[in-house]
This record gives C-alpha cells, structure tokens and sequence, in this order.
C-alpha cells in the first residue's frame, strides 16, 4: 500500500514537472528534472524506506545511471518530491552500497548525511 503512495505521489511529481516547469537551466541533474529522475528510481522506494529490504536489480541499474551525477542523486534523496513519497534519506543513501557499487563516492556528505 505504501508503495501504492509513493508510485502515485512520484507520477503526479512528475506530471507536475511538466506543467510547471520553471527552470530552463541545468541543474543538481543536467536539464533533466529532480521529479524525473526520481521516477526513475521507483524501482527502489521499498528499498529506500528499509535498511534489511533486498534491492532489485531494476533499481541498482538505475542508482548506477543517476551516480553519473553524484550530487544528483543526493538531491533526489533530499528532494521534496522523496519526502513526500515517504523516502527515508539516512536509508535511501545506503542504496548504492547495497546494491555494491563501487564508485559510489563513499565519504562524502549528502545534506547532513554522509555516504557509507
């Protein structure tokens, strides 16, 4: 059910990036916005919210693509569009190691998290 929430909460961000669209520049994601990179990464909300989940391999694939971009993927994992999707971001910056990738920029600080 749960998952239910944040798949409907992440399509209606990203129906909204579409019709609202502000920003015409590149930002934390290139020209591609925060919402939908972050639909991108639905393969990974249960993943996000529990720390003992098993992440799919749809979702390391997709973790490996967004990590082109490091400060991406913290912006996605801090982004309102996550919050509001339930996503824990102390769980969700987990994800990368989890999923065994190696250049994952360990060390480095992502809001007031660190990245293990």
């Amino acid at each position: 059910m749960a998952n239910m929430k944040a798949m409907a909460v992440l399509l209606m961000a990203l129906w909204s990036s579409f019709i609202l669209q502000t920003a015409y520049g590149a930002g934390e994601c290139g020209k591609t916005p925060i919402n939908t990179v972050a639909l991108s990464l639905s393969p990974c909300i249960g993943a996000a919210n529990n720390a003992k989940a098993t992440v799919p391999p749809a979702c390391c694939t997709q973790v490996k693509k967004v990590l082109t971009m490091p400060a991406c993927m913290c912006a996605v994992f801090l982004s309102p569009i996550a919050k509001q999707a339930g996503i824990n971001p102390a769980v969700a910056i987990s994800i990368p190691k989890r999923c065994k990738i190696a250049n994952r920029y360990a060390g480095k600080k992502c809001g007031k998290y660190i990245v293990p």
